[in-house]
């Protein structure tokens, strides 16, 4: 990967494997929007940014070094193979012509925070609706970061809020999950981020012990946001995929399940309606 400042914008060139509308669009978060020049905006970590890729180099408009290497860098996964690991995947016959349709496909590095509450609000909840309620969120609650834009709220915004309230956003039965979270993690009975340290089945256990926190919002915190790779999470799209390996999971996915699961999510969602 080179990295180029271009006047107030950084360039990345060189760069494998990476669609924005495949990654940024796909359900792994819930803050990007796509512009009419085919730009992509969104906020995470605090910071704003709009993306465009043209003839395979990638524009971070007004865009630091330093908030490059502090954010992006992790965040778009910049540091993994992944052209390796789609490599390995297409051995499996299903993900070999999944992979050559939708390249591209990333794990993003999501703030934990953010990815839990997103995925408790994601439960019984469309991509549409889920968007709208965290939109309203962070409009209402997140810290101003300039040019109208909010970060997502923090534990503290939160856990100043009653159930009502949170309601009133739209989280309906999933309100009182958000608040109790947010009065745990404010207390220090729940910490993300010794969490985010232990091993994969420590960390599982412990997010399962969250209130309103079932096996698939587990999994999707910890792969989204938590950075566990092998997380395989599975909603009724992937139930509908695993009929497609009756003896479990390939040796090929070994390490990677998350890539693996995002691939045959998109190809689910595209493939088995109906």
């Amino acid at each position: 990967m080179i990295i180029e400042q271009k006047g107030s914008d950084l360039l990345l060139s060189g760069v494998e494997c990476m669609s924005l509308p495949l990654t940024l669009d796909c359900g792994e978060a819930f803050r990007w929007k796509m512009e009419e020049d085919g730009s992509w905006s969104g906020v995470a970590f605090e910071k704003y940014l709009n993306i465009k890729e043209e003839n395979g180099v990638f524009i971070l408009k007004n865009t630091s070094p330093e908030d490059f290497e502090g954010v992006w860098r992790r965040y778009f996964d910049l540091d993994r193979d992944y052209a390796a690991i789609c490599a390995r995947l297409k051995q499996d016959d299903l993900l070999s012509s999944t992979i050559d349709e939708y390249y591209g496909i990333r794990i993003l590095n999501q703030e934990p925070w953010e990815a839990l509450v997103s995925f408790i609000i994601s439960q019984q909840n469309n991509i549409k609706r889920i968007k709208g309620i965290i939109s309203r969120l962070c409009n209402t609650y997140g810290r101003d970061i300039g040019g109208g834009r909010h970060a997502f709220p923090t534990s503290a915004a939160l856990s100043a809020l009653t159930v009502s309230q949170l309601e009133e956003m739209g989280l309906g039965y999933r309100a009182k999950y958000v608040k109790k979270l947010a009065d745990d993690v404010e207390a220090g009975a729940t910490d993300l981020e010794a969490i985010r340290r232990m091993p994969l089945e420590d960390a599982k256990k412990a997010l399962l012990g969250v209130y309103g926190v079932g096996e698939k919002v587990a999994n999707c915190a910890l792969l989204f946001g938590f950075g566990f790779i092998r997380c395989f999470p599975v909603d009724v799209w992937m139930k509908r995929v695993l009929e497609f390996y009756p003896n479990g999971l390939p040796e090929c996915f070994e390490g990677c399940e998350g890539v693996a699961q995002q691939y045959l999510f998109h190809w689910a969602r595209n493939n088995l309606q109906g």
